[in-house]
């Protein structure tokens, strides 16, 4: 038994004593050949997809840059020849690279090489226009092996269009759970998926494919084709934060989002960041924060009251002095309106907190429930469903919530005060009353695709397929038509070439548990309002310039953005949209115009067939492959149809009806108040509604 304890003791003493051979004598050796004959996994990094905008521009797309490193210590590069030219290389770099000094430069790569550094960072996130240049700076044109130069390929997230839509396009931080904007929603759609490949590291750290091909190809991501009119958003974008600095706020956003399908065709928003001094797309205030919305919630208040009481516009309402305590709640108006009696759409039209909060108490006092639960018929207590990761709740309090329902709270929600809703859930709901009732959910993507195939599409969705009547969704429109005609959008649209449909907001913002003087500034509507094509709202948080109300603060922007979509994308496709009408000639009194528009016709070589003698007036109809001049004659007794017409010519016809003509603006006529083809009246008034050509 001893005997073959020992022989295990002298067994284990040897194996312990080839270790350590191994370890103090061989190990170096043996690593090294290790090291320069490993087989090894690597990852194939899989391109992640582009966002698009709409018309197919790159808003988001992955561009490859480089770490740039320099074996200074290699045995290929001369003392001699390293000495000669590290002058050059630095100033080189910081040319380049321009993040040291040349002489910093210089100081490193020396240090570097008389340590034997054979790993120095030169730079990171190097462009490929950069990495071309580094090329031909001395020894590095040598390449990787006679000049040292080492390059490690990665990719980065890159905005063509920059601070665009910056939030909304947002990013990703997997890390950090952090998923913003479109990048977090759609991430598993663009993110691809890494290939593999099995390599053998070979001398000088090089590596080479044990096979030919890959063993898993990397799959790129997918494609995401979003709403955004990179043109819209660049007005959105300016208008909005022309005000912000004209009224010095802290905040704001401007959304437009097209009628009939809910596309969103722009989203700014821009935050103050006191860092640097500017403004910036860092928070989402849009689709994120949940505030009290003020004056534009008498919108769905008064289409409640409308729907489910016997409240009529022309019922008469007393706010004497414009000042009154309901249930306890002081109301204040900004001034008495009139003689102290008005209708209730003139409460409407001109904003009176104190009407607003009579005609909401008459008709509901009674049966808050009825007037809630009519609110959440519509919708607004629920969120939108948009993709895009953060959206605030909508709060609107219900009366079986006895612990939050107030005798304060009816009277202070006919104002807009006591609920919250997000800038895009105001908008949403105006853009229902735009849409005759039918309320669309914001949609920002309408495809994914692979490469050009269409992978996925994304239809409009309606959310509510009716939020109220017809008959109190005409009402609703007449309401906000106007505002703009009569009440607190007056002065803000005066000389526009094109109606408008609104509502001004201002709401006071609660901080430590009491309203201060800071407020919301909102302006929320759309235009035109006789054929509506884009819904938008302005918001902008806590002014702190001498204007805080709605119409002075955020409408200027509403309107600089209405009037460049209408001038640029509307005029032209808003008046060729009855596609069956005939063009119509401006009336020919004086028969130089003839003259010219025939030279005109001439002179681009279009056909045309004139059928005119001494006729006054002519129009232009298409007949087979030509153009047509034939006589127009308008009968006695019938309102004529003008547009189209010239204002001179329009008003000469019209009066000579002994119709007596009003116009506003300055061109041609776009519309006009009284229907073609309806009976001459004595006495009648018509209001023609002008636009430039």
């Amino acid at each position: 038994m001893y005997l073959i304890y020992f022989l295990i003791l002298v067994f284990g003493l040897m194996i312990i004593g080839k270790i350590l051979y191994i370890q103090i004598k061989e190990g170096d050796r043996l690593r090294e050949i290790a090291e320069s004959q490993e087989i090894a996994e690597i990852v194939l990094e899989a391109s992640r997809g582009n966002i698009l905008a709409a018309d197919g521009s790159l808003l988001a797309t992955s561009v490859p840059v480089f770490e740039v490193r320099m074996d200074v210590a290699s045995p290929y590069i001369s003392g001699e020849l390293f000495y000669d030219k590290v002058d050059s290389i630095a100033a080189g770099l910081s040319t380049i690279v321009g993040r040291k000094s040349k002489s910093k430069y210089k100081s490193q790569l020396i240090t570097s090489r008389k340590r034997g550094n054979r790993y120095v960072l030169l730079g990171r996130k190097i462009t490929y226009s950069q990495l071309k240049k580094i090329r031909k700076l001395p020894i590095l044109r040598k390449g990787k092996y006679q000049g040292g130069l080492i390059t490690i390929q990665t990719t980065r997230r890159q905005l063509p269009f920059e601070n665009l839509a910056e939030r909304t396009i947002g990013f990703e931080r997997i890390n950090e759970d952090l998923f913003v904007g479109l990048e977090g929603a759609y991430s598993k759609k663009l993110i691809g998926k890494d290939g593999k490949q099995i390599v053998r590291r070979i001398n000088n750290g090089d590596i080479i494919p044990i096979h030919n091909e890959s063993e898993v190809e990397p799959k790129d991501g997918l494609d995401i084709v979003s709403t955004i009119d990179v043109n819209i958003q660049d007005i959105a974008e300016n208008a909005l934060l022309r005000q912000l600095l004209n009224n010095k706020a802290f905040q704001g956003c401007a959304v437009i989002m097209e009628v009939e399908t809910g596309y969103v065709r722009a989203i700014a928003n821009l935050r103050y960041d006191s860092l640097d001094g500017k403004y910036k797309e860092i928070y989402n205030y849009a689709i994120g924060e949940s505030i009290e919305p003020g004056s534009t919630f008498k919108l769905p208040n008064i289409i409640a009251a409308l729907e489910e009481s016997n409240i009529k516009l022309t019922d008469s309402v007393i706010t004497n002095e414009g000042f009154g305590v309901i249930h306890g709640l002081k109301v204040q108006d900004v001034k008495k309106m009139g003689n102290g009696r008005v209708t209730v759409r003139e409460v409407f039209e001109k904003s009176s907190n104190l009407g607003m909060a009579i005609v909401m108490n008459r008709a509901f006092e009674n049966n808050p429930t009825k007037y809630v639960d009519c609110l959440y018929s519509m919708s607004l207590n629920q969120p939108l469903g948009i993709e895009i990761i953060g959206e605030g709740k909508p709060v609107i309090k219900h009366p079986s919530d006895r612990r939050n329902w107030y005798g304060t709270t009816l009277t202070a929600q006919s104002f807009g005060y006591e609920l919250q809703l997000t800038p895009m859930q105001t908008l949403a709901f105006y853009n229902a009353v735009a849409n005759n009732g039918r309320m669309m959910k914001p949609i920002f993507i309408t495809e994914i695709r692979e490469g050009v195939n269409i992978v996925e599409q994304f239809e409009p969705e309606v959310i509510n397929n009716k939020i109220a009547s017809d008959k109190t969704i005409r009402l609703a429109k007449s309401l906000l038509e106007g505002v703009v005609i009569r009440g607190t959008g007056k002065y803000l649209f005066k000389g526009a070439h094109y109606k408008v449909a609104g509502k001004t907001g201002t709401a006071r913002i609660a901080e430590g548990g009491s309203y201060k003087k800071i407020y919301n500034s909102s302006f929320v509507g759309y235009f035109p309002a006789d054929k509506p094509k884009y819904s938008c709202i302005v918001v902008i948080n806590k002014p702190t310039g001498k204007k805080y109300y709605g119409g002075s603060v955020a409408g200027p922007a509403f309107r600089e953005i209405s009037d460049k979509l209408y001038s640029t994308l509307l005029a032209f496709d808003l008046d060729n949209n009855d596609k069956n009408a005939s063009p119509t000639i401006p009336g020919h009194k004086n028969v130089s115009d003839y003259n010219d528009l025939k030279t005109v016709y001439a002179e681009l070589n279009i056909p045309v067939n004139d059928y005119l003698h001494n006729e006054d007036w002519a129009v232009v109809t298409k007949l087979n492959d030509k153009l047509a001049f034939e006589s127009e004659e308008f009968a006695k007794n019938k309102v004529p149809n003008v547009r189209g017409m010239k204002a001179k010519d329009a008003v000469y016809l019209l009066e000579t009806m002994g119709i007596e003509t009003t116009i506003n603006g300055k061109g041609q006529v776009k519309s006009q108040s009284l229907k073609a083809g309806s009976k001459v009246v004595g006495g009648q008034k018509i209001q023609l509604q002008l636009a430039v050509y």
